[in-house]
């Protein structure tokens, strides 16, 4: 019985044609590739739209909503690539019947391709279920994207050491023993490079670094903006114009301060305090009272809070001959309000976020009175400004609410001070 070949029929037209033997047999040849191409194609377009048509509605069609993702993420795109590699690997025997050694390659070729497709199936139906675990609440607050990313590189690894066993026609199991010889050896010569790639990788996914942002690695004395990022480094470039080399994996081994997201959002934090010596901490007599009602920021605020704590030291029936009874302002708590209002008017600080004036812990130096707010304006040298006039404003607006600013003594403050022997 004669042998199938799909291309039988072009070969007996040619020949009959008069063309030549062996020239009929590349052109029976060609044209069996050709058709056979359009069928894979054809075969391709039967999955992607008729196939994936029928899943799609089962799955929009079922109450369970993780086959949703995993058709918004591709997994059934993918797989419906594998028709035509099948339909290609068990068609080329009779297409190549009389080249042995091509049928070998050619599926050998078509092998390789199906591996690759499997390799983004795998890895879109984990990416499937890394957004399953960050949106579930069981998973809330668990590493989800470093658990995929693992799964997601054991796949690439398993996926290339079974496309390398396909190139050169050795077992697996041989390969990764050959890698595990050489491990050590590599990681030797190359442990920089390594290091750099993996660091590369990971910046360029998270986009954790790019050119031109402003970093501060205290470890490295690096506080400047990135103007070069290699394989092995990155080179920052400080604000006194010095260069400071840092290798790429620091950026993933130790902890850096990007400066991006303040840049992106255009204000910039202040957090900085002054600190009230205790012993001028008081409370407010009726005679400090008349003069902080002549400071406009201030104004309302004591008027309604002395009508507050009226009416509260009235209910408690309050011994006011002596001001530690019952409720009293206090110059410190005046002069904290003062510093808010201060900042709500003023045009460089950004209303939007957050302003605070809170007290730290007392220490030996005295009270700290600290500012926490956001300048509108992020630019160096505009930015000390602004913060150089609020605290001198400050500065100087203490000892008009009997505050005194504390600092320690110095040789001035004993001048003309005469000690008894």
């Amino acid at each position: 019985m004669e042998e199938f070949n799909v291309g039988h029929w072009a070969n007996n037209w040619l020949l009959n044609q008069g063309i030549d033997e062996e020239l009929t047999s590349y052109l029976t040849l060609a044209i069996d590739v050709i058709i056979l191409l359009l069928i894979s194609f054809l075969a391709d377009f039967i999955a992607k739209r008729i196939i994936l048509s029928f899943v799609s509605a089962y799955v929009r069609r079922t109450k369970n909503t993780y086959d949703d993702i995993f058709l918004e993420k591709k997994v059934f795109d993918s797989l419906a690539h594998l028709v035509p590699g099948l339909i290609l690997y068990n068609s080329i025997p009779f297409v190549f019947h009389e080249f042995d050694t091509s049928i070998l390659l050619l599926q050998k070729g078509i092998i390789i391709y199906m591996i690759a497709i499997l390799m983004t199936v795998i890895t879109r139906f984990l990416k499937g279920l890394e957004y399953i675990g960050l949106h579930s609440e069981k998973m809330q607050g668990k590493p989800v994207s470093s658990y995929t990313q693992v799964f997601v590189i054991a796949n690439y690894i398993i996926g290339s050491v079974l496309i390398l066993s396909m190139v050169i026609g050795k077992s697996p199991v041989t390969i990764l023993t050959a890698f595990g010889t050489a491990t050590a050896i590599i990681l030797l010569i190359f442990r920089d490079t390594i290091l750099g790639l993996v660091a590369s990788i990971q910046i360029a996914t998270n986009d954790m670094v790019r050119l031109g942002d402003w970093v501060s690695l205290d470890k490295y004395g690096a506080d400047g903006d990135v103007i070069e990022i290699n394989l092995t480094t990155v080179k920052i470039r400080n604000w006194d114009k010095t260069i400071t080399t840092v290798p790429t994996y620091a950026f993933i081994s130790d902890s850096f301060k990007n400066w991006r997201g303040m840049e992106s959002m255009g204000v910039r934090r202040i957090k900085r305090s002054i600190t009230i010596d205790l012993s001028s901490v008081k409370f407010v007599t009726d005679k400090m009272r008349e003069r902080f009602q002549g400071f406009e920021r201030v104004r309302d605020y004591v008027i309604s809070r002395q009508k507050e704590i009226d009416e509260y030291n009235e209910d408690i029936k309050a011994d006011k001959m002596e001001l530690i009874n019952g409720r009293h302002m206090t110059n410190i708590g005046v002069f904290r309000k003062y510093i808010e209002m201060y900042l709500k008017q003023h045009p460089k600080i950004d209303q939007n976020e957050t302003i605070l004036v809170r007290h730290l812990q007392p220490t030996e130096l005295g009270l700290p009175i600290e500012i926490y707010a956001f300048s509108n304006d992020i630019a160096w040298l505009n930015y000390e400004s602004i913060q150089a006039d609020i605290f001198d404003h400050l500065l100087a607006a203490a000892p008009n609410f009997d505050l005194r600013v504390f600092q320690n003594p110095s040789g001035a403050d004993f001048k003309g001070v005469t000690f008894k022997s």
